[in-house]
């Protein structure tokens, strides 16, 4: 097998379309809002660039992701070739259904990093990262849409890693749908308020812990205009309200990524995003 080597002309900066270039992969079959979200907080020496994965006949089952892991090397791979500085993969559960466990995930991302030049972050993985750099030990959950063996998944893995996962409950557990099928149908996409009440009742279920977390990469419409925005946009309103650290997949995904481009966003998302500027 020919090793990868990436192009020479890339060693050039006079040729760079940005200074500091980052490469996004999703799911199949999701417009993600990763590239728009982290190219509106970043610098504009940043440049963003999105590419999804394809499988066809994908219905977002862990299994599928499992089999589907090999397209996250295709996808670095790409992103090296057309020099990116660093890569993302959205999609918490990606980490778990692989079932490389904690540190199988933290050497497929350095071996891909190191293969193809280019470092490479997974959200599921840069969750613990987070978690590690506040030095959190007791955590909850508000497993949002997550179905009970999505987000068990992510509690396993945490555990795992070492953190006192002492509660853990999505939508449908905390009441606010009938059924679990009633979340599936809104496709990851829920009015506003919702994001306050479920935050409210996490806090309640779980009051003196270090962090708490939002699983995925859900996203609440604002009442004003109906846009839809993930949790990172609303961090820092909810650290306020709660008193104590709040990180999502997406927070954690992008504070990664910004450490290893060693820049900062340019407005204020959270305490953990605010670890940058130190």
């Amino acid at each position: 097998m020919t090793s990868f080597v990436k192009p020479a002309r890339w060693a050039d900066p006079q040729i760079k379309l940005f200074p500091h270039q980052v490469g996004f992969t999703c799911p199949p079959f999701d417009f993600d809002a990763a590239p728009s979200d982290f190219l509106r907080m970043a610098p504009e020496t940043v440049g963003v660039h999105g590419r999804m994965l394809f499988a066809p006949g994908y219905q977002h089952g862990l299994d599928q992701r499992k089999q589907n892991f090999g397209l996250l090397e295709e996808f670095v791979e790409c992103m090296a070739t057309n020099n990116a500085d660093a890569c993302g993969q959205v999609g918490s559960n990606w980490v778990h259904a692989s079932g490389l466990g904690v540190e199988g995930i933290r050497q497929h991302c350095e071996m891909l990093s190191e293969k193809y030049e280019t470092p490479f972050h997974m959200a599921g993985y840069a969750m613990v990262e987070a978690l590690r750099e506040i030095g959190a030990e007791k955590v909850a959950l508000n497993a949002c849409y997550h179905p009970h063996s999505w987000y068990q998944g992510t509690v396993g893995f945490l555990r795992e890693a070492g953190f006192d996962v002492v509660w853990a409950g999505n939508f449908f557990d905390q009441g606010w749908f009938e059924t679990q099928q009633q979340v599936d149908d809104c496709v990851w996409c829920f009015d506003e308020d919702l994001i306050w009440k479920s935050f409210d009742y996490t806090a309640e279920q779980a009051p003196n812990v270090d962090a708490y977390l939002i699983n995925g990469m859900s996203n609440y419409r604002r009442p004003s205009d109906g846009l839809a925005r993930r949790p990172v946009h609303h961090t820092a309103a909810l650290e306020e309200r709660l008193g104590t650290p709040v990180i999502g997949h997406d927070t954690a995904l992008y504070w990664r990524l910004f450490k290893t481009l060693g820049l900062a966003p340019t407005s204020y998302h959270g305490r953990l995003l605010d670890r940058l500027d130190s």
